[in-house]
């Protein structure tokens, strides 16, 4: 049996993304219980050479929505990278969701063998598409997601797992 390459990818990210709004309008209502300037959420990160939550945002983002675009051939839409609230970030994840739901799976499927072309650590690298949806557009995602929930519990706001995924 084969791994469809549009179900390993976009209803993920689409799930995994309406997640990390739910995670982030419990963070903004925290910091408004709390009476906490937002920013200390946006700004924070969990060591200091780590990128702060808004860029942990955004790279999450990025891959969600450069992964389905390359194994599909289409051109990868390019975002500012302004946001400075959290309704701007869950706008900018509304945009990716919103996105993801242009793809179908005859745009995926069968990219398993697809060369994909792109920089990774500062260097043209080509891999297989699934080699690289597997080993480097999830664990990114991944990455970044979880980061940008570990930072917002690390900073008191109670987030639980069934938030994280999306079930609650």
């Amino acid at each position: 049996m084969t791994i469809s390459m549009y179900e390993a990818s976009v209803p993920v990210f689409s799930a995994r993304l309406k997640a990390l709004s739910s995670v982030l309008a419990a963070a903004e209502q925290n910091a408004l219980d709390r009476k906490i300037d937002p920013q200390v959420f946006l700004t924070a990160r969990l060591a200091p050479d780590m990128f702060a939550l808004t860029r942990q945002v955004q790279i999450a983002t990025d891959h969600a929505k450069g992964a389905p675009s390359r194994l599909a051939g289409r051109e990868v839409p390019k975002y500012e990278d302004n946001e400075a609230s959290f309704a701007e970030l869950e706008a900018r994840i509304a945009k990716t969701v919103a996105y993801l739901a242009t793809f179908s799976a005859a745009d995926i499927d069968g990219s398993d063998d697809r060369m994909i072309e792109l920089k990774l650590a500062g260097r043209e690298t080509t891999l297989r598409g699934m080699q690289y949806l597997l080993h480097v557009a999830m664990p990114n995602f991944y990455f970044h997601l979880t980061t940008a929930y570990d930072i917002l519990r690390h900073n008191g706001v109670p987030l639980g797992k069934a938030t994280f995924l999306g079930s609650r």
